[in-house]
C-alpha cells in the first residue's frame, strides 16, 4: 500500500540533504500569510483568516497533482507516495540528536552542544553531558508523535476513506496546523491573539494522535523489557505537566519506561522559563537511554503499521 511504501521510503533516506522538501514550501506559505493576515487591526480574526488560508492553499497545492495527473494513475501513485513520505520524519528524528550524543561519546562537549542546537530551542551552550542526553531524549519523545505517529495516522485515516489523495491531504493538513503552531502558536505580545487559533488547530489535531501514540509507546517499551509500569505511572502522574494538554502524553511515557527525569527549567534567549519535571530521577541519564529511546520510537512505529495493517484489511474484508 503507498502509506507503507511512505513510511519505508523515510525510514531508509530520511530527508536527503538539498533535496526539494514540501514542508519547507508549507512553512514558506505560512511566513508569507503571516505578513499578509497580520496587518489587520483584530489580530485575533487575522489570525482564523490566516489559519483558514494556509489550509485552504496546503489543501489545494497537494491535491493538484492527482488532477493534474487523472490520465496517469502511476505518476499520481508516485507522487502520492513520495508526499506521504515527505510528511514524516522517522529517521531524522533519530539521527539529528544522535550527532549531539555521538559527538558527547566522543568527548566533543562543544560539538554537542552545537548539533543540539540546531535540533531544540532551548540555550545549549553551558549544557553538561547529561543535560545533552536528557535534551536528545525528550527530542526524541516529544517529536515520536509530532514527527512520525500524527502524521501517520491521519495518512492511515484519509486513505481508509479517500484513498491515496485523502491519505497526503490528511497528512499535509496536520503539518500545516503542526507548524503554523511551532511558527506562530506562542503566548507573547506578537502571537497571543494571532496565534489563537492556529495553536489551538494544533492542540485539537494532536489529542487523540498523542494519546494513542502514548500507549504504543508504553506497549513498545514493554516489549523492549524496559520498565512498563513505571511508564505507566508516570503518564498517570505528569501526562498533563505541561500547558498544552498533549506535549507531556509521550514525554511522560518516555520518562518512566527509562527511570529519568525530563523537562523542567531551560534558559530560551538567556532568559530562564520554569517548566514542570517530568518523572522521577532514579538516575542520570545516560548514552544507553538515548538507544533506548530510538528503540522505542522504532517498536512504537512498527506497532502502528501493524495495528493499521490488520485494520485495513477488516475494512477490506467487511
Amino acid at each position: 500500500m503507498p502509506v507503507y511504501f511512505g513510511l519505508l521510503l523515510d525510514a531508509l533516506l530520511g530527508d536527503p540533504k538539498g533535496f526539494p522538501h514540501p514542508i519547507m514550501l508549507v512553512g514558506k506559505i505560512i511566513s508569507s500569510y503571516e505578513n499578509l493576515f497580520y496587518k489587520r487591526t483584530d489580530k485575533r480574526t487575522g489570525g482564523l483568516m490566516f489559519m483558514l488560508a494556509v489550509l485552504v492553499t496546503v489543501a489545494a497545492l497537494v491535491l493538484a497533482p492527482f488532477a493534474l495527473f487523472a490520465r496517469w494513475p502511476w505518476l499520481q501513485t508516485v507522487l502520492g507516495v513520495y508526499l506521504l513520505y515527505t510528511a514524516l520524519a522517522w529517521k531524522d528524528l533519530k539521527v539529528e540528536p544522535g550527532l549531539a550524543v555521538k559527538a558527547l561519546q566522543k568527548g566533543d562537549i562543544a560539538l554537542a552542544r552545537q548539533k543540539l542546537s540546531l535540533v531544540v530551542g532551548r540555550d545549549t551552550q553551558n549544557l553538561t553531558p547529561p543535560q545533552i542526553i536528557k535534551a536528545a531524549v525528550e527530542t526524541v519523545a516529544e517529536n515520536t508523535i509530532d514527527g512520525v505517529l500524527a502524521p501517520f495516522f491521519y495518512m492511515c485515516l484519509g486513505y481508509i476513506f479517500w484513498g491515496l489523495p485523502g491519505a497526503v491531504l490528511l497528512a499535509y493538513l496536520y503539518k500545516a496546523a503542526n507548524t503554523m503552531d511551532s511558527m506562530v502558536g506562542y503566548k507573547n505580545a506578537r502571537y497571543y491573539d494571532f496565534g489563537f487559533f492556529p495553536a489551538h488547530l494544533d492542540d485539537i489535531a494532536n489529542f487523540i494522535p498523542a494519546r494513542l501514540g502514548a500507549l504504543l509507546m508504553l506497549l513498545a517499551g514493554g516489549l523492549l523489557g524496559y520498565d512498563i509500569a513505571g511508564g505507566w505511572r508516570t503518564w498517570l502522574k505528569d501526562r498533563y505537566a505541561h500547558q498544552s494538554p498533549n506535549s507531556a502524553q509521550s514525554e511522560s511515557v518516555m520518562a518512566g519506561l527509562l527511570g529519568i527525569q525530563l523537562g523542567g527549567p531551560n534558559y530560551y534567549g538567556g532568559q530562564l522559563v520554569a517548566k514542570p519535571f517530568i518523572g522521577q530521577a532514579k538516575k542520570a541519564p545516560e548514552f544507553d537511554d538515548y538507544t533506548k529511546a530510538c528503540r522505542i520510537l522504532d517498536c512504537s512505529v512498527l506497532l502502528a503499521a501493524l495495528i493499521y495493517g490488520f485494520f485495513y484489511l477488516g475494512t477490506v474484508v467487511l
